[in-house]
């Protein structure tokens, strides 16, 4: 059963939106987080400066 069984199409699809935007700006808000430690911080992370001006492992850390 889906939590949003009782609710319409048009709140579904709303709130759907409202997540898919807070997600990114998660995303954006760690991506720069991590863009400013030193490269040092981010080994111990299991980051790698590369990684961070492609974007490709952010998303996997949330």
């Amino acid at each position: 059963m889906s939590i949003f069984s009782g609710i319409g199409s048009a709140t579904r699809s709303g709130l759907g939106n409202m997540i898919k935007a807070r997600q990114a700006r998660v995303n954006r808000d760690v991506h720069a987080f991590l863009a400013g430690l030193d490269d040092e911080s981010l080994a111990r992370s299991g980051f790698r400066r590369d990684q961070l001006k492609r974007g490709g492992s952010v998303a996997g850390l949330l």
